[in-house]
């Protein structure tokens, strides 16, 4: 039962019925209510099944279904059924490209919910637009909504260019002005380090030379041992197995004792302190979404966690040692509900509507909500980026604590769009 008595159906039923500033219709739970005749909706799934980011994309997968199944009890998108079609990119961009012209072509999606791994969404933003099919990016590569956007790509989450604009300027002021950045060597990475040095040599900083390590390394001893001893602030940047490496060896050399340690919360996605011994201890991460909900403490997040079956403060799975990739998966979860506000907005029936789609997505406001559990947003014209709160928070006890946090309000007067897609032509 919920705090008022109601059922946590009825709560649901309630909590859909709103949630988007532009252009949605009741969402109550209802099932079989599919009004129009024009034949199921297909969403494409593009999705690291396996491979280096399958233990995020299995999150990706849950989130991604969970929302098609409340929209489908909601009675679909326009009346119309949704489908999902799912495709395993394998964490691999020449296979991911592949496996999006099969979404497209072979399995008839005309909207996508995509990558999180940088190199693949980066490989797929050209096919997608040759395809004229909208295609939601969900890693944090700034190129996707900059340099390589375009009209058809969005991202409602973080990029490396908001990540530097939230968490570096507080880094700076608290930790300390000489810094070293280590990361894997692709988009992901060379990305932080771009936007993040920007940040930091405009305070006046200093940034030493990158340390950039080969994705297959398992002993990371050689480039820590490159890590200037004048180093104030450590700034890491790595995934899955390599960030268990990482944070390991970095701890068994004691680097922790002699500097400060930085980094995105994409480090530590899907991983509990836990399970790392206390490797992590101390460390500072900027959130796209706190991992315990005490830090945003309301109805809709406090539902969601229910959803995805994890525990309140860690998000590990109630029946598995998963631990959920929650700062970023929620994206595929909100893309679908982004998407269904934006398609009931323009009327879409076919292909010819997807334009108006995409000018429906273009500003698009979204309330904290059950269909928005992450927190009020905006998709920002111009540049297609996602306007979100952050949060930093360091490792204490084993557990996340919140220690700032930085309103989408103020991440945007620092964050001017650099980009104007708007421009061009549908």
């Amino acid at each position: 039962m919920t705090q008022n008595g109601k059922t946590r159906r009825s709560f649901l039923q309630h909590a859909l019925a709103g949630g988007v500033a532009a252009g949605t219709s009741y969402l109550g739970l209802t099932k079989d209510l599919f009004a129009s005749d024009g034949g199921p909706i297909v969403i494409g799934h593009h999705c690291e099944l396996t491979g280096g980011f399958s233990s995020w994309g299995y999150w990706h997968d849950v989130c991604a279904k969970k929302a098609v199944d409340l929209i489908n009890e909601g009675g679909g998108i326009s009346g119309r059924k949704v489908e999902l079609a799912v495709e395993d990119t394998e964490s691999n961009p020449a296979i991911g490209a592949r496996k999006l012209r099969s979404l497209v072509q072979r399995r008839g999606a005309s909207f996508i919910v995509g990558s999180v791994h940088s190199g693949v969404m980066l490989a797929s933003i050209p096919i997608a637009t040759e395809l004229k099919t909208p295609y939601f990016s969900a890693g944090e590569a700034t190129e996707a909504t900059g340099s390589k956007g375009t009209r058809y790509s969005f991202r409602t989450g973080t990029d490396t260019y908001a990540l530097a604009a939230a968490g570096a300027p507080w880094a700076v002021e608290n930790l300390g002005k000489n810094w070293t950045m280590i990361f894997p060597d692709y988009a992901w990475g060379h990305s932080h380090y771009q936007e993040h040095k920007k940040v930091i040599e405009a305070m006046g900083g200093k940034v030493n030379d990158p340390i950039a390590v080969p994705l297959d390394a398992k002993d990371l001893v050689p480039y820590l041992a490159k890590i200037p001893e004048e180093t104030e602030v450590l700034f890491s940047v790595f995934f899955g197995a390599l960030s268990i490496a990482f944070y390991t060896q970095m701890k068994s050399m004691r680097l922790d004792e002699k500097m400060k340690q930085y980094s995105v919360m994409g480090t530590i996605e899907a991983i509990s302190p836990e399970q790392i011994k206390g490797a992590a201890e101390g460390v500072y991460f900027v959130e796209n979404f706190p991992r315990p909900v005490e830090y945003k403490d309301d109805e809709f997040h406090r539902e969601f966690v229910k959803l995805m079956n994890i525990d309140p403060e860690q998000a590990k799975e109630l029946d598995s040692d998963r631990v959920m990739a929650k700062s970023h998966a929620w994206q595929s979860y909100e893309n679908c509900f982004a998407l269904k506000a934006a398609i009931e907005a323009a009327g879409w029936k076919t292909a010819k509507d997807t334009p108006a789609v995409i000018e429906a997505l273009e500003g698009l406001a979204m309330e904290n909500s059950i269909a928005f559990p992450q927190g009020s947003k905006l998709l920002r014209a111009e540049d297609h980026s996602g306007m979100i709160d952050c949060y930093i928070s360091q490792v204490q006890d084993g557990k996340f604590q919140m220690k700032k946090r930085i309103s989408k309000e103020d991440l945007m007067a620092k964050l001017p769009p650099r980009y104007d897609f708007t421009t061009e032509k549908l």
